[in-house]
C-alpha cells in the first residue's frame, strides 16, 4: 500500500514540498483529496475526528499505513531516510532538518506578505497591510533568507551542489520549491536580485531538470501557482 497523502485540492500550498520528495523518488502514492470518490470531505473527517489518538491540526498529513505524520519539516524528516532524500551522518541529518525549518519560516513570512492581518480576512480587506508588509518582505527578508541559504550551499564542505553531504536532499528540494514560488510571486523584486545567488540559481536549476521532477512539472499533476496558495502574485505588492 503507498502512501496518502491529504491536502487542499486546487493548489500546491504546503502540500507541494511532500509532494516533490514522493515525485522524486518515484514513490506509490495518492492526493487523497484529488480523488473523486474520496475528495475533500475524508480529510475534514480526520481533521476533526473525536477518536483518532494521534489527531493532526491541519494539513498536509501523510499516512503510512497506520502512522500519521503532520507538518511538512516532521513529514519530510520522516520521509527523507525512506525515499533515499536524507544525509547519510547524523549530524547532517539533524542539520537538514533545522534547514527545514527553517525554510518554514520563510514560508510562512511568505504568507503574511498577503495576509499581514488576519488568515481569515481576505486579501481585498488587507491591501494597504499587506503592501507595507511586502516591501519590508522584499527589502529585509528575502535577502536575510537567500543569503543564508547562499552561505549554506558555499560552506557545504562536500561542496556546492546540495545544501547537505554530496546527494540530493528534500531541503535541495524545497529550496527548489521556495525559488520557484517566489519568481512567481515577486516576478520583478526576483529579476532585480538574479545572479546575487549564484548557488542558490544552480541548484534551482539542477532540481528542475532532473528527470521525476521535470517530468512531474510537465503533467497534469503539478498544478500551477495560483492565487489560492502561499505563493500569490499581486502586482501591487511585487517592488521591482
Amino acid at each position: 500500500m503507498g502512501y496518502e497523502l491529504y491536502y487542499w485540492n486546487g493548489l500546491q500550498g504546503r502540500g507541494e514540498f511532500v509532494r516533490l520528495a514522493l515525485e522524486e523518488a518515484g514513490a506509490d502514492y495518492v492526493d487523497v483529496t484529488r480523488q473523486p470518490e474520496r475528495g475533500t470531505s475524508e480529510m475534514l473527517a480526520l481533521l476533526k475526528s473525536d477518536s483518532e489518538p494521534h489527531l493532526p491540526f491541519a494539513p498536509p498529513i501523510l499516512k503510512d499505513g497506520e502512522i500519521l505524520v503532520s507538518h511538512v519539516a516532521n513529514i519530510l524528516a520522516y520521509l527523507g531516510p525512506k525515499l533515499g532524500l536524507a544525509p547519510r551522518d547524523e549530524a547532517e541529518r539533524w542539520f537538514a532538518n533545522g534547514l527545514q525549518l527553517t525554510i518554514t519560516d520563510f514560508v510562512a513570512e511568505v504568507h503574511d506578505t498577503h495576509h499581514p492581518i488576519a488568515t481569515g480576512k481576505y486579501y481585498e480587506d488587507q491591501k494597504p497591510e499587506a503592501k507595507a508588509r511586502s516591501a519590508a518582505f522584499i527589502s529585509e527578508r528575502i535577502p536575510k533568507f537567500l543569503g543564508y541559504f547562499e552561505r549554506v550551499l558555499n560552506q557545504n564542505p562536500k561542496g556546492n551542489r546540495h545544501a547537505v553531504g554530496d546527494r540530493l536532499t528534500t531541503v535541495d528540494l524545497s529550496l527548489f520549491q521556495v525559488l520557484e514560488g517566489l519568481a512567481y510571486a515577486f516576478p520583478k523584486a526576483m529579476a532585480r536580485v538574479s545572479g546575487q545567488y549564484p548557488a542558490l540559481e544552480a541548484l534551482q536549476a539542477m532540481v528542475g531538470t532532473r528527470p521525476n521532477i521535470a517530468a512531474y512539472r510537465a503533467s497534469p499533476g503539478r498544478l500551477p501557482f495560483n492565487e489560492d496558495g502561499i505563493f500569490r502574485h499581486y502586482p501591487e505588492l511585487d517592488v521591482g
